[in-house]
């Protein structure tokens, strides 16, 4: 078998010792091993594709972490429902409206539209269902709206504290909450509205139960929500950096958690009025001559037959209230969901 003849241009640095100092007299500089900066356009190009919200230069704040949805049409119908009952209860004394606990200010029960001086008719002893029902729109959203206030100081508190220092902490004030929802909620009510109330209810025992009725959900709701952010990436670079617990609490972990707790608020308070008009239809709300839309559903019941209206517009009305809180409140969750790419 022949044997192979060496290549003489194939010939290594190492069979050449001149060969071998001519190759490490053209190795490169150390300094030309150093990456070059990338461009203007491309470090744009980069932050465009990357970040999706911010743009170059752009600071992400709380807020842009969370999808940018558009809340739609019915949305805005939704709030306008509201606005339109928040301005008529604000302005009720200034409105040429009956007294609505006057009575025989017209035929009983009158149909709507029959008489133009009581567009929604009367009820049963001919006191005017407009008037009565706007000021039962300040007693429900009064109450709505304060007690779920009540239950967001109360419960957030307990939820951020729980959340984040977790521990021996969490697991009392859970079990406490945990013991509360586990009453059926309308018996917890009545037994905290009698021994509150001593059968002369106000408005402000009204918002003190339903109020105390909403701490366990929402404590429950911060909590989790509170459990996620104190883990991200910002909330330990500033433990890092030495920040106090509290000052984490307030400048990290508050700005996070408060969009998506206030948007499920509106829903708490849909809840609440609910539970307003349970305790008025059962005569544990305001006490007459006050109207509450409960209590006017609750007064109509005795006439359902004959003036069904007395009863209809305001179960009609309490409906569309609630509906316009929980849709409000379910659009803004959407728009404010957490996105863990924008962090």
């Amino acid at each position: 078998m022949p044997e192979a003849t060496p290549d003489p241009s194939r010939s290594t640095a190492l069979d050449d010792p001149d060969a071998a100092s001519s190759v490490l007299s053209e190795a490169p500089d150390e300094t030309d091993l150093v990456m070059e900066a990338p461009t203007a356009a491309y470090a744009d190009a980069v932050v465009s594709t990357a970040g999706g919200v911010a743009g170059a230069g752009a600071s992400p704040g709380p807020l842009n972490r969370y999808k940018a949805k558009k809340v739609g049409l019915l949305f805005y119908l939704c709030v306008g429902w509201l606005v339109l009952l928040v301005v008529l209860a604000v302005i009720y004394p200034i409105l040429p409206l009956p007294d609505p606990s006057r009575t025989g200010q017209g035929p009983a029960r009158m149909a709507p539209f029959e008489d133009m001086g009581h567009i929604l008719g009367t009820d049963s002893l001919g006191r005017d269902m407009l008037a009565r029902l706007i000021v039962g729109a300040r007693v429900s959203l009064a109450v709505g709206f304060m007690s779920i206030i009540f239950g967001l100081v109360v419960g957030g508190l307990i939820g951020v504290v729980a959340g984040y220092f977790r521990g021996r902490l969490e697991g009392v004030l859970m079990t406490v909450m945990d013991a509360l929802l586990a009453f059926p909620a309308l018996i917890f009510a009545l037994a905290l509205i009698t021994f509150v109330a001593r059968n002369n209810a106000n408005i402000w025992h009204v918002t003190i139960t339903i109020g105390v009725l909403s701490i366990p959900s929402i404590s429950r709701i911060i909590r989790a929500s509170t459990l996620t952010f104190s883990q991200r990436e910002f909330v330990l670079a500033a433990r890092t950096l030495g920040a106090k617990d509290w000052r984490i609490i307030r400048r990290e972990i508050l700005p996070n958690v408060l969009p998506p707790a206030l948007s499920f608020s509106l829903i708490a308070v849909a809840v609440a009025i609910v539970a307003e008009g349970t305790l008025a239809f059962l005569g544990l709300s305001v006490r007459p001559p006050t109207p509450t839309w409960g209590g006017m559903i609750n007064e109509g019941r005795q006439v359902l037959r004959d003036a069904s209206h007395v009863s209809l517009i305001p179960a009609t009305v309490l409906v569309m209230t609630v509906l316009a809180l929980n849709y409000a409140g379910d659009a803004l969750q959407a728009k404010f969901a957490f996105r863990e790419g924008g962090v």
